[in-house]
């Protein structure tokens, strides 16, 4: 009687722990996924943004936050913490020290000063991107943090439209020995003022929200419930439209588009090669027909009016005279040559303005570490992993929408960091494990992709659910 008694309590306490034992496992899972605290602070850093002085130089908080960590994070990057080096980590670096000796040719009183503030804005937002998004929980948290942040900047955006006030700005710039963006540069446009929020220009914020956007409504369907993501993802739209931004309102355009087109062809495994086909169809079409270029079609479409579009046509056409001009190290922060009608020296193309200012060795280190892995992310197959596979459209649709829209409009400062710590947010998928979806039961060893051991009926597998692993595990019948 003593044995049974004894052996019934070994089999209850070796089921308790079977059952604890994916619980700890999944709470661990859960605390893996949550978004760093210093991924977190540098996204207050973009909503509350102050500036002030640090004896000579011109700092924020974000510089400083970005100061303190580039270091630290570039060592341990080249150590392996963040896993295989990718083309970015080697490129990046050399695209700052490219920099760097185009304005000491060019701008030898400019070199350290600037260098410095575009290498720790753009390297240590791409770093910290890179080092604190690994995995699709992390990757999910920073959508809901972008989400919230735009809601909350939404009544503040409202009141700017109405009255051209900076409202945030101005209650920063309160603070002793700080001060923030204070003055609507935008002006109006359709009797409205220009929204701009914390931003230094209204395309900056218009284009934050673009990001937001995407993020949200592709990256969050199947964690967010439906009416709630449509409800989140038009006040978005609609706070990113206050910016009255030709470049915002194409990259959500464009967006909105690609998303369609995602939908429709659902079934369609060659979807995207048929639209890459049919785009170059259209260009080849445009070109024979049209009796302008295929470029100035497209500015025509991609700005607010006939005016602008002129304009930028002519930016580009001028702007690859200089490239071609001083193609090794550019022509630094000098003036360019243009029309002599043409009194601003603004630039209304982030990828030409890297050309035109630091030369084509530049662009090439820019150019290439964003779209070799965004192509290598593209053509990866990530069908087995539904969750994943959400997350990876999110983030190619966000860069592939980016990608035009930058030859639209310029960036600098804080979004020109945002740009590139949402892009080190993704790199990650390089080299991503791909999991497939687990039944309450475990994984099924030796199971065909997609489908559980044993299941003919060709049905998808049981959706991930965050509560999976409080369902304990059966218990055996104690012995009589």
């Amino acid at each position: 009687m003593l044995r049974n008694n004894l052996m019934a309590v070994a089999d209850l306490n070796t089921n308790a722990m079977r059952s604890a034992a994916p619980a700890k496992s999944s709470n661990t899972a859960a605390r893996g996924d949550r978004l760093s605290r210093v991924a977190v602070a540098y996204l207050l850093c973009i909503m509350l943004p102050v500036f002030f002085k640090l004896g000579p130089l011109g700092m924020s908080n974000l510089r400083l936050l970005l100061i303190v960590i580039v270091v630290p994070l570039l060592v341990r990057l080249y150590l392996g913490h963040f896993g295989k080096l990718v083309l970015p980590d080697v490129l990046f670096p050399v695209f700052i020290l490219w920099t760097l000796l185009s304005l000491m040719r060019n701008n030898p009183d400019m070199a350290i000063e600037n260098t410095g503030s575009t290498g720790i804005e753009f390297l240590g937002g791409y770093l910290c991107g890179r080092a604190y998004v690994r995995s699709t929980g992390q990757f999910l948290q920073l959508c809901r943090w972008l989400a919230l942040i735009v809601c909350l900047l939404m009544p503040i955006a409202l009141i700017e439209a109405a009255t051209g006030r900076l409202l945030l700005g101005e209650m920063l710039s309160k603070l002793p020995g700080m001060g923030s963006e204070t003055q609507n540069v935008g002006g109006g446009r359709l009797g409205l003022d220009r929204v701009q929020t914390v931003f230094a220009h209204p395309i900056h914020f218009g284009l934050f929200c673009s990001v937001a956007v995407s993020m949200v409504f592709v990256a969050m369907k199947g964690q967010m419930a439906p009416p709630l993501r449509y409800l989140v993802a038009g006040l978005m739209i609609m706070t990113g439209c206050l910016a009255l931004s030709s470049g915002a309102l194409l990259a959500m355009v464009l967006l909105i588009g690609l998303v369609s087109w995602a939908w429709i062809f659902r079934q369609l495994s060659w979807k995207w090669w048929l639209l890459l086909a049919m785009m170059a169809l259209a260009y080849v079409m445009v070109d024979l027909l049209s009796n302008r270029s295929p470029l100035r079609v497209f500015l025509s479409y991609a700005t607010m009016s006939a005016h602008t579009a002129y304009w930028r046509a002519i930016i580009f056409e001028w702007g690859m005279v200089n490239v071609w001009e001083n193609p090794l190290l550019g022509l630094g922060f000098n003036d360019w040559k243009r029309p002599v009608y043409m009194i601003s020296g603004s630039m209304d193309n982030f990828w030409l303005v890297i050309a035109v200012r630091y030369g084509i060795p530049a662009f090439l280190c820019l150019a290439l570490g964003v779209f070799v892995p965004l192509l290598r992310i593209i053509f990866r197959d990530f069908r087995a992993d539904p969750r994943l596979a959400q997350v990876r459209l999110a983030w190619v649709l966000t860069f592939v929408c980016l990608s035009f829209t930058l030859a639209t409009v310029h960036i600098w400062g804080n979004i020109f960091s945002f740009v590139f710590f949402m892009f080190g947010a993704g790199v990650w998928m390089v080299r991503a494990e791909v999991q497939a979806p687990q039944s309450d039961d475990g994984p099924d060893q030796g199971a065909p992709s997609g489908l559980a051991q044993g299941d003919t009926s060709g049905r998808a597998p049981p959706r991930y659910t965050r509560f999976a692993h409080d369902q304990a595990a059966p218990r055996r019948r104690p012995p009589a």
